[in-house]
């Protein structure tokens, strides 16, 4: 399987975060790739028409995407251990991936609008929104982070969040007030999936 990707994308990180965690990483060959919200990526709208990564190219040529999508497929052929939970944990565990996920893109067009809108056509009530957007998801973060599971697709996608914000938001300060979340990612962030998918620095 090749795995189309950006270094940098949070996204991406959630997907081999999980073939690491359940035996698969070795599985996967990873592939740079160039998106942009801005431009079509041949590299990548030939295998997934929205542009975007990650994508998964299977070995029929077959291409899987979102990231979500991704995931479930790699815990479902997982022979090992499964990060997305069954009976009624599965929707607690599917709703905080969606809560994590719903913070990257607040994340992901602010940064957008900040770095490649033109400075004249940058709306500030805009910004403020997705900003508070991403605040309130912390903040709920914080009242149930005490009653995580060890590990499951919700703390996975948690973690590579809080990860995002450290590497592009850092003067955002989100452990600020939020105790609990900031000592549980301090140990998730130690685990060997998470530091072999750090983004690159600068």
């Amino acid at each position: 399987m090749k795995l189309l990707y950006s270094p940098a994308s949070p996204y991406a990180r959630k997907v081999l975060v999980l073939a690491h965690e359940t035996g698969q990483a070795d599985a996967i060959t990873v592939q740079g790739a160039t998106p942009s919200p801005t431009a079509g990526a041949p590299d990548v709208t030939a295998h997934n028409p929205l542009g975007k990564v990650p994508a998964l190219i299977l070995d029929d040529g077959s291409c899987l995407y979102d990231s979500r999508v991704i995931c479930e497929f790699l815990d479902a052929r997982s022979k090992g251990p499964r990060l997305f939970p069954e009976g009624e944990a599965r929707w607690d565990a599917l709703v905080r991936q969606a809560l994590a996920d719903g913070l990257l893109d607040a994340a992901l067009i602010t940064r957008y609008e900040r770095v490649l809108r033109p400075e004249g056509l940058r709306w500030d009530a805009w910004d403020a929104g997705q900003i508070g957007k991403i605040e309130a998801a912390l903040d709920r973060i914080e009242a149930v982070v005490a009653d995580m599971p060890v590990l499951d697709i919700g703390t996975v996608a948690i973690a590579c969040a809080l990860g995002y914000l450290d590497y592009r938001y850092p003067d955002l300060a989100w452990r600020e007030g939020r105790p609990a979340t900031a000592a549980w990612y301090a140990v998730f962030e130690g685990r060997p999936s998470m530091t072999a998918t750090e983004p690159p620095k600068g």
